[in-house]
């Protein structure tokens, strides 16, 4: 029983790092309807982005309060990234939007080959670690066998980060006007354009909250592991475009809730059985989700537009 509850924390902590991944890929695909297959590389850089901020702050600057340079580490992880996300929208994405529906697709493939690429040659391709950021842990209770089942500080600040960032957007998308605008490409650019709706600025928007949600996603795994890489990108990128995929596409909740369930597939199956099968046992289980329910877990049907 104490192992299975631990599994279920690591679980839930690891499907919410996926989860903040899968809302950028939720949000693009909603609005553009384009997967963005460099959202994993997007992360992989803010990984890195939120390691050489934190050595300098600790190692130049002299920071001593972990909590004031997290903070500091978030800030500037999700400025850069968003700008970075921004430029990829502008150069990789924009000018391919009226062209044939596979050439933005291919373009995203080659953003994301040569993010990969330049931090393999920027930072180079062994594991990058980090000093040990937080260490303390609430031990819950201890079984009869010795068994201490543990839930670290990181893992509350990486779970309550989720919780946090999904109300926050839930409600932008729901109740501002940048949601509205959003919805309204979602359904129908051109007629959004001829209302008024800036559809340029709007998917611009959408693309950088993408990646400042991929940096927060970046910052919380480099907390959690310690140890970033420059393929760190893709392995995770697939496993939270299968959370999307698995939770409904175009949904927010849905995009953490399929999150949540990779991640506890993943740890409860690397504890039962054998680890070396657990991305097997999570691809099994989208499968089975979509022969039943096509649209995903909180997926609406697509309507299609005649």
């Amino acid at each position: 029983m104490e192992v299975f509850v631990q599994q279920l924390i690591n679980g839930l902590t690891l499907g919410s790092i996926y989860g903040l991944i899968a809302i950028g890929y939720t949000m693009v695909y909603g609005i553009i309807g384009m997967v963005n297959f460099a959202h994993g590389d997007v992360f992989m850089l803010s990984a890195f982005i939120a390691l050489i901020t934190f050595l300098i702050l600790t190692t130049l600057l002299g920071i001593g309060s972990v909590a004031l340079a997290l903070l500091i580490v978030l800030l500037v992880s999700m400025a850069f990234t968003s700008l970075w996300g921004w430029t990829l929208e502008r150069l990789a994405y924009r000018p391919l939007r009226g062209s044939f529906r596979l050439a933005p697709l291919i373009s995203a493939i080659g953003v994301s080959i040569f993010l990969a690429n330049f931090v393999q040659v920027a930072q180079g391709a062994r594991n990058k670690p980090t000093p040990p950021m937080v260490q303390d842990v609430i031990v819950l209770w201890e079984g009869a066998s010795g068994y201490a089942v543990a839930l670290s500080y990181k893992q509350i600040v990486i779970m309550f980060a989720t919780a946090l960032l999904l109300g926050i957007f839930w409600y932008i998308v729901q109740n501002t006007s940048l949601g509205r605008a959003q919805r309204a490409c979602e359904q129908d650019r051109r007629m959004a354009a001829l209302l008024g709706i800036d559809v340029d600025r709007t998917i611009s928007l959408t693309f950088v909250i993408g990646a400042a949600l991929a940096a927060v996603a970046g910052t919380m795994y480099l907390l959690y592991y310690g140890v970033v890489s420059f393929a760190d990108g893709f392995v995770p990128g697939i496993k939270a475009f299968t959370a999307a995929v698995l939770g409904g596409i175009g949904s927010l909740p849905g995009a953490v809730l399929g999150g949540l369930i990779i991640g506890l597939i993943e740890t409860l199956w690397s504890a039962y059985f054998s680890i070396e099968y657990k991305d097997v046992a999570a691809f099994s289980i989208l499968a089975i989700v979509l022969i039943f329910m096509p649209s995903g877990i909180l997926g609406r049907p697509e309507v299609e537009k005649v």
